[in-house]
């Protein structure tokens, strides 16, 4: 199911996750953003920055535990919770936020 974006053609899953993931951009997170009813705001970019950062650096995309973890590491305990993800990224954080910046579905998301 490919996505549009100013006349070019992003290829992706059947699941809206980018094939490529040299296709990313801030426009194309936008964009999936928007297909899953999101608009980005300052506190998403934090998380989608984040989880970009855990991917370059480990070439996996975090679950939904190491994901809290890594945010309690990088932006304190008061954003390490589902409850705050949820708010987010609702429905299934880990998959809609991975899916949002770019990178592969997490392993153990549905």
């Amino acid at each position: 199911m490919p996505t549009f974006l100013e006349s070019k053609t992003i290829a992706t899953d059947d699941n809206g996750f980018l094939l490529h993931l040299d296709d990313w951009s801030p426009e194309v997170a936008d964009q999936l953003a928007q297909q899953e009813g999101i608009t980005l705001t300052p506190a998403h970019w934090e998380i989608l920055n984040l989880l970009r950062q855990f991917y370059q650096d480990f070439t996996i995309s975090p679950a939904m535990r190491v994901l809290v973890k890594q945010i309690k590491l990088q932006l304190g305990t008061d954003k390490a919770s589902s409850i705050y993800l949820l708010q987010l990224f609702p429905e299934s954080p880990a998959k809609i936020a991975c899916k949002i910046a770019g990178l592969p579905k997490p392993t153990n998301c549905l």
